[in-house]
């Protein structure tokens, strides 16, 4: 958030083009060609005095009166419209108050964003400040920076005083007494802290001593990480490269579309015919009206019949492609029975079952290509183990027949994918709970979609690498108890809305039957 304080930035703001952008000259067409690492601009006509300004900028920050020494008032008024235009690609440095050569860069604000503005505050010795509670710093390409969600720039602590400083505001504290074990001087340590304070990264104390981030309403409910999540999945305010990009073709061989089996004891699965699917199964709107969520289950046990159906209808592969050598740089994909980015499907599906007629329990990968079951681990400890993480995730012990742990393949998707590999992840995790509810709606089961689980201890069990596939979900199934149904009158707090002839009436196994109406949450 920017401080009500904050105002535009001095005259004298020293400016550069960043470390990461060069810049070329056509002088056939007066051409100057900036070059980033993800974006480019070209500036026309550009000679004389603008193509100085644009040497001065490559060499290094100056303030604007030495940018611009030797320019009259028409030469200065068109390198402002060239660097408004070029904003994006260049930064802004703090310096410290030396005069040349012992002058140093302190920290250089770089735009993450092209509509990013740079503002700066005003920052009283006195007044009480901190880093907000979103910053943080990191390497990168061998410098620390400091960044935010809640901000456009990226600070880079260019000097050693710069950091130093940045750390001691990890703790509230006097503005002007912030700097006194770096080295710089309280004018110093202010020029520092309006810039990092005007842009968000930093900011001041209430009169009550409070801090925006802990008490304004809304920043008060996003948690750090959701918040650095939100603004790095998605394109518009951060400048690293993002998308399809293939970030490692010709360095890292990608992942296979399909998992190699685990060795181990092996059981076919039941293949149902399309036909006699269609001849029972309710109508899509059926079972979407129907679908809801079962915390407990049913006397009669899940048969490994309606498992092989369930896991066929929802992972298997359908139909597996390998480019030829004519198209040597397309992708090995594979389709399933819901939607995945790229055609790439790197989540897995491993079966714990804890009671299932025809099939002994144990810890199981599905093996989506042969449609079978092959066991993992057949100890009751490491069942017990993911069933009490799933008990834990519902807020009571729970007794399905079957737990599902849900994994990805992570780099499945990151060599294709970069800055929202992850991330699709997610999405497809929540297309593949859809698609489990409304499988198992349709065939008169009892699904439940979990929002927790120990991905670190369903490493261990499953004998996987955490880094390279862990759990990204957990879905529990069994049959529906007897008296889990919505009465037909749900009480007095729950009101339909929109159509009432859109209410499904149930039977008691989730299907269409009988004359009374209900509706699922």
């Amino acid at each position: 958030m920017i401080p009500a304080t904050t105002k535009k930035p001095p005259e004298c703001a020293a400016r550069a083009l960043r470390t990461d952008v060069r810049v070329t000259f056509d002088d056939s067409t007066g051409t100057a060609l900036l070059r980033g690492p993800v974006t480019s601009l070209a500036l026309r006509p550009v000679r004389g005095p603008l193509r100085t300004v644009l040497h001065r900028l490559a060499e290094g920050p100056l303030p604007r009166e030495e940018l611009y020494e030797g320019l009259d008032g028409a030469g200065r008024r068109r390198a402002d419209a060239l660097l408004e235009r070029a904003g994006h690609l260049l930064a802004y440095s703090v310096l410290t108050h030396d005069e040349p050569p012992l002058r140093r860069e302190l920290v250089r604000l770089e735009p993450t964003a092209r509509d990013a503005r740079h503002r700066v505050a005003d920052v009283a010795a006195g007044a009480r400040v901190r880093l907000s509670r979103f910053a943080f710093c990191r390497s990168r390409e061998g410098v620390l920076v400091l960044e935010s969600p809640l901000v456009t720039f990226r600070a880079v602590l260019v000097d050693r005083a710069a950091r130093e400083l940045t750390a001691a505001l990890g703790q509230p504290g006097r503005a002007g007494s912030a700097g006194e074990a770096t080295g710089l001087s309280e004018a110093e340590t202010l020029d520092v802290l309006s810039h990092l304070v005007g842009l968000g990264f930093a900011e001041l104390a209430d009169p009550d001593g409070t801090f925006a981030s802990d008490t304004e309403p809304v920043l008060r409910q996003w948690d750090f990480h959701d918040l650095l999540f939100h603004s790095r999945i998605r394109s518009g305010r951060y400048d690293e490269a993002f998308g399809a990009l293939y970030p490692y073709r010709g360095e890292i061989d990608p992942q296979p579309a399909v998992k190699p089996a685990p060795q181990g004891p092996a059981t076919e699965l039941y293949r149902p015919r399309r036909a006699d699917i269609d001849a029972r199964d309710p109508s899509l709107t059926a079972a979407v009206e129907s679908r809801r969520s079962h915390r407990t289950f049913g006397e009669r046990a899940l048969t490994a019949r309606e498992l092989g159906e369930f896991l066929y209808r929802v992972q298997r592969v359908r139909v597996h492609r390998t480019p030829g050598p004519d198209a040597p740089g397309e992708d090995e994909v594979v389709s399933r029975p819901y939607p995945s980015g790229g055609s790439l499907y790197e989540l897995e599906l491993y079966v714990t079952v804890l009671r299932c007629a025809g099939l002994e329990p144990g810890v199981y990968h599905y093996d989506s290509y042969a449609h079978r079951l092959v066991l993992v681990s057949a100890a009751e400890a490491d069942r017990r183990a993911l069933l009490g993480v799933a008990s834990r995730s519902v807020g009571f012990e729970v007794r399905p027949d079957v737990l599902v742990t849900v994994t990805s393949r992570f780099q499945r998707m990151a060599w294709k994918y970069r800055a929202m590999a992850y991330a699709t992840t997610l999405r497809h995790t929540g297309v593949l709970y859809q698609t489990m509810y409304l499988v198992a709606t349709a065939m008169g089961l009892a699904p439940c979609g979990l929002g927790n689980g120990d991905a670190d201890l369903s490493a261990r069990v499953l004998g996987l690498d955490y880094l390279r596939e862990s759990s990204v979900g957990d879905f529990l199934l069994g049959t529906p108890a007897a008296a889990t149904g919505l009465p037909a009158d749900p009480g007095g707090e729950w009101h339909m809305v929109n159509s009432p002839e859109w209410a499904i009436p149930l039977d008691g196994s989730g299907k269409q039957g009988g004359d009374e109406k209900s509706f699922a949450p």
